[in-house]
């Protein structure tokens, strides 16, 4: 015979089943807390970008009556590739705060110049047209990003290695650029 009366099973079942809901609760909660710094800092970056896209959305109908220099890709990438970079900045901004036992540096200032001055490449190209100073600004940027990849890289080698790619868009993307403007001037 069973210890358990009918009504004490059910009891029963529903405190197992509350105390299994608990242990997935609290998986997903130890798994937010332990990556809450890469949540928190690709969602930065991520937002960064989105505001860019809004303001790329908003000049696009002019921007498609551009004369577009050889390479040019086709516009779909573009959030594609943006996506990629601005989650390997937020992971290596991640790991440079951690490593700095979660201060802010000199790192991660420079970090967040860049990406101010990102955002606001996005503006001067596609918000005012301003295509030559567009470009001045890309090559400042481009200057920000290596300063960025060397004092990751040595506070944190894969944090800099992280960053190459988007270096390496930089490049591409300032080369559409001057190309826009010397074909469209």
């Amino acid at each position: 015979m069973s210890n358990y009366k009918n009504g004490d099973i059910s009891a029963v079942a529903k405190t197992a089943s509350e105390i299994s809901n608990s242990v997935k609760e609290s998986r997903l909660v130890v798994i937010i807390k332990k990556y809450k710094t890469y949540i928190i800092s690709v969602a930065i970056a991520l937002g960064v970008g989105i505001l860019g896209g809004i303001v790329t959305s908003l000049g696009m109908p002019e921007f498609s009556k551009l004369n577009q220099p050889p390479l040019s890709p086709p516009p779909f990438l573009f959030p594609i590739v943006w996506t990629i970079l601005y989650t390997l900045m937020g992971i290596g901004a991640a790991r440079i705060y951690i490593k700095n036992d979660k201060k802010l540096s000199r790192e991660l200032l420079i970090y967040a110049v860049q990406l101010l001055f990102n955002f606001f490449w996005t503006v001067f190209f596609f918000g005012f047209g301003a295509y030559l100073f567009s470009f001045i600004w890309i090559a400042a940027l481009w200057g920000l990003v290596l300063t960025m990849i060397i004092t990751f890289y040595k506070k944190d080698k894969i944090s800099g290695l992280l960053q190459i790619p988007y270096l390496l868009w930089l490049t591409f993307a300032a080369y559409l650029n001057l190309g826009i403007y010397l074909l469209n001037r």
